[in-house]
């Protein structure tokens, strides 16, 4: 069945750095709007254990991608429970 992989989210920019990118960092959990476009509801998400962090805000297509990949892999259907 695997694990369900860890949400990716950027890392704040800071002015004492340059404002360089400074890159990735595992995140708390994966925002509403990636639930969304997943297929997923927030309640859908909580029944199978994936972490949602209602305070993110953005979608980021790798974790739309690691969700849906997730989902294919445990053979989740939209709607069935």
């Amino acid at each position: 069945m695997g694990s369900i992989p860890p949400p990716l989210v950027k890392r704040p920019r800071l002015i004492r750095y340059g404002g360089s990118d400074p890159g990735i960092r595992g995140g708390r959990g994966y925002s509403i709007g990636e639930l969304r476009e997943a297929g997923l509801s927030y309640d859908e998400a909580k029944a199978l254990g994936i972490p949602v962090d209602k305070r993110r805000k953005t979608v980021w297509q790798w974790n739309v991608q690691r969700l849906r990949e997730y989902l294919r892999a445990i053979g989740f259907r939209a709607g069935e429970q």
